[in-house]
C-alpha cells in the first residue's frame, strides 16, 4: 500500500514537522513518501506530481494558511484517481469535523489531534480489515447497504507518551536541503495558558520529550548542515531549569546555527537573561514574544495573564545585551479594544524598540473560545480561512482597514530595517507618536495607489520623502510649525540609503548637487590626508582612484557623528564618506561610513 504524506507550505523554505512525525512513526511498516509543495504552486502541478506517485492513500496536513488551496487539490485528485483514499489531519480540521466531512465529500477520513498513533492505526485497518470503529481520534464515513452515508466521530485518543515517539529528524533525504530551509523542532507539546483566541488553550498541560534525545537530534541537525532551527514549543521558558540547560547546550554547540523560540516575556527570570547576556554569541538566539495587547480589560476577557511591566523588563534587558533579536506580536481586534486603545497598545510596545513588530488581526479559529463567544462581542468575520475578523462592536471595518495600512508600512519600513536612523528620528521627534507616523504614512501610501504596484529600494526612500514633503506643505498651509528639520531627515535618509548597499549604488533618489570639480577635490584631499577623517579611514589605505571607484561623498547640514553619539543636532557642514567593498575587505561586506567636519578640512 503506497502512502503519500502531503502538505502545502506557506513558503518553500518551510518544512512540515507533522509529516515527518507521521513518517517516523509508520514509515518502517508502510511504503511512505513525503511530498511538500507551497500555496503558490499551481494546483495542476501538485495534482500531476501526486498522480505520478500512484498512491493508494494520500494524507494532507491542513492549516488555516493552506486549507482552501488544499481543497482545490483534493477536488482535482478525486476526479482523476477515484480509488485513492484521502485523509485529512492538522489543526484546521481537528475541530468541527462533521462540517468538514459534509463540505468535502471527497474526503474519506479525518485524523483528529495528535496523529502518529491514530494514523498508523488507520493504515493498518485500511490494509487489513477496513474496520474503523475502534480507531480512536478518527472521523470517517460509514456507508450502509441501502446507500445511506453516515459521518461517525470516534472518541478522542489519549495523549501520547512522547518517550515512545521516534525522532522525525533523521531522514537522509532531508540532509541536502537542511542549510537552505527552516527546521521546525519541538521539545514539548501543550501549553500552560488558556488564551481564548489560541488553539493551544484547548489542550491542558505540558509534556516534554526526553532531553537527551532532544540534544542528540539537535546535534545531528547541526552536523548535517542546519542553519536555522525554529522551536515550536508554545512557551519554551515555562520551566526555568529546562530552558537554562537547553540555552547552555545550544551556546556550547551552535556552530553558527540560529535558534528561534516562542517565549513568554513576563516569566523569564532575570538570571537567565544575565546568563545569555554573558555567554551567548550575538545573533544565534531570536525570541518571539506574544504581547497581543497591553490593555488589562482585554487580557482579562481572553483569559490571558500578562504583566506588561515584567515583560518590558525582559525585552529591555535582552535588547541591552546586544545578543538577542526580538520579534513582538500584536493582535488587533481583541475584545474591549477600540482604535484608540489599540493605538496605545501599539505605542507602548513600539517604545520597547523590538527588532521586529508584527501587527496581526484576530482570527476566529475553529475550536477556540473566541469563536464560540463571537456573538457576545458583536464579531463578524470571514466564514472561510483565515477567519479574520471584519469588525466587532468597538472596532468597525473602517478602523480595521486603517490599521491594515499601518501594518503595511510597518512591515516595509521598520521590520525590514531599511532606514533605521531616519525612522527613529521621525517617530521620536516629528509625529505625536509612532502609531501616528505609520498611520499617516500608510494613509498617504494608499491614497497614492502605491499598494497596487511594486517597489525597488530607491522607491521606498523616494516615497517616504514624498510623504514628508507633503507633510511639510500641509504644515505651511495651515500655519503649523514643524517639530522636525527636513534637512536633518534628508541627511539621515541619505545615510540609510548608502548603508543598504554592499556595493556603490549606481544612482541616488535625490538630486546630487556637489559639482564635479568640488567632488574631485575632496577625493584628492581624502587620498592625501586620510588621517584627518579617522585612523580607521586611514587604515583602508585608499588611493584617489579607489576612492572614486568604491566610495561616495555627500554634504550633510549637521554634525552626524555627534547626532549618532548623543542625539543632539549641531549645525555644522559635514562630509559623509561611505566606502564600499574596497581596501582588501571581504567581498560584499557592509559599507563603512565616516564623517569629516568641513571646517576641519579647510586646512588641507
Amino acid at each position: 500500500m503506497k502512502v503519500v504524506l502531503a502538505t502545502l507550505n506557506a513558503k518553500y523554505i518551510h518544512t512540515s514537522l507533522a509529516l515527518r512525525c507521521l513518517k517516523a512513526y509508520s514509515g518502517d511498516e508502510f511504503d511512505m513518501d513525503i511530498a511538500e509543495y507551497t500555496i503558490k504552486d499551481p494546483a495542476m502541478n501538485i495534482v500531476s506530481d501526486l498522480f505520478a506517485r500512484d498512491p493508494d492513500v494520500v494524507g494532507f496536513s491542513c492549516y488555516i494558511w493552506n486549507i482552501e488551496e488544499t481543497i482545490t487539490v483534493i477536488d482535482m485528485l478525486r476526479k482523476i484517481k477515484p480509488s485513492v483514499r484521502i485523509v485529512l489531519g492538522g489543526p484546521e480540521v481537528s475541530y468541527d469535523m462533521d462540517f468538514w466531512m459534509e463540505r468535502l465529500p471527497e474526503v474519506d477520513f479525518i485524523v483528529v489531534g495528535e496523529g502518529e498513533e491514530t494514523f498508523h492505526h488507520l493504515l493498518t485497518e485500511l490494509r487489513d480489515t477496513n474496520k474503523y470503529h475502534m480507531v480512536f481520534g478518527l472521523t470517517y464515513r460509514k456507508r450502509h447497504p441501502d446507500g445511506r452515508e453516515e459521518i461517525l466521530i470516534n472518541p478522542p485518543r489519549p495523549k501520547l507518551d512522547l518517550a515512545q515517539l521516534p525522532s522525525p529528524h533523521r531522514f537522509a533525504e532531508d540532509v541536502p536541503s537542511l542549510a537552505n530551509r527552516v527546521v521546525y523542532f519541538e521539545t514539548s507539546r501543550g501549553c500552560p495558558f488558556s488564551c481564548q483566541f489560541c488553539l493551544s488553550s484547548i489542550e491542558s498541560g505540558v509534556r516534554y520529550f526526553d532531553i537527551e534525545r532532544t540534544k542528540a537530534d539537535i546535534l545531528y541537525l547541526i552536523d548535517s548542515g542546519a542553519k536555522l532551527i525554529k522551536f515550536v514549543d508554545r512557551t519554551f521558558n515555562i520551566k526555568k531549569d529546562y530552558a537554562l540547560e537547553m540555552f547552555r547546550f545550544l551556546i556550547e554547540n551552535h556552530r553558527g546555527c540560529v535558534f528561534q523560540f516562542e517565549i513568554t516575556g513576563d516569566i523569564m527570570p532575570p538570571d537567565v537573561l544575565d546568563y545569555l547576556a554573558e555567554h551567548a554569541p550575538p545573533g544565534i538566539f531570536r525570541f518571539e514574544i506574544g504581547v497581543q495587547s497591553t490593555n488589562d480589560l482585554t487580557n482579562e476577557a481572553v483569559q490571558r495573564r500578562q504583566n506588561f511591566v515584567k515583560l518590558s523588563r525582559t525585552v529591555t534587558k535582552a535588547k541591552e545585551s546586544g545578543k538577542i533579536d526580538q520579534h513582538l506580536d500584536l493582535i488587533a481586534g481583541l475584545p474591549h479594544e477600540d482604535y484608540d486603545t489599540f493605538r496605545n497598545t501599539f505605542n507602548e510596545v513600539f517604545a520597547l524598540r523590538p527588532e521586529e513588530m508584527q501587527l496581526g488581526f484576530l482570527k476566529m479559529l475553529r475550536g477556540t473560545g473566541m469563536r464560540r463567544d463571537a456573538e457576545k462581542h458583536g464579531y463578524v468575520y470571514m466564514e472561510r480561512a483565515p477567519y479574520e475578523i471584519l469588525g466587532n462592536n468597538l472596532l468597525p471595518f473602517g478602523d480595521i482597514v486603517r490599521i491594515k495600512r499601518v501594518e503595511d508600512v510597518l512591515e516595509k519600513y521598520w521590520n525590514a530595517h531599511r532606514m533605521d536612523h531616519v525612522l527613529l528620528y521621525l517617530v521620536e521627534r516629528a509625529f505625536p507618536s509612532p502609531f501616528d507616523f505609520f498611520q499617516r504614512f500608510g494613509d498617504f501610501w494608499e491614497g497614492r495607489g502605491w499598494q497596487k504596484i511594486g517597489h525597488q529600494l530607491e522607491d521606498l526612500f523616494a516615497r517616504l520623502w514624498s510623504f514628508l514633503e507633503a507633510t511639510t506643505e500641509d504644515a505651511a498651509a495651515s500655519g503649523t510649525s514643524l517639530t522636525w528639520r527636513p534637512d536633518v531627515v534628508l541627511g539621515l535618509m541619505k545615510l540609510d540609503y548608502f548603508l543598504n548597499h554592499k556595493y556603490k549604488p549606481r544612482k541616488v533618489w535625490w538630486d546630487f548637487t556637489m559639482d564635479k570639480p568640488v567632488l574631485n577635490g575632496w577625493m584628492q584631499r581624502l587620498a592625501d590626508r586620510p588621517e584627518l577623517v579617522s585612523g580607521a579611514f586611514a587604515s583602508l589605505a585608499l588611493g584617489e582612484k579607489e576612492l572614486h571607484k568604491h566610495s561616495v561623498i555627500e554634504r550633510m547640514p549637521f554634525d552626524l557623528e555627534t547626532y549618532l553619539r548623543t542625539g543632539e543636532i549641531v549645525d555644522a557642514e559635514t562630509l559623509l564618506i561611505v566606502v564600499f567593498n574596497s581596501g582588501g575587505r571581504e567581498e560584499g561586506a557592509p559599507p563603512k561610513a565616516f564623517t569629516l567636519l568641513q571646517d576641519r578640512a579647510a586646512t588641507i
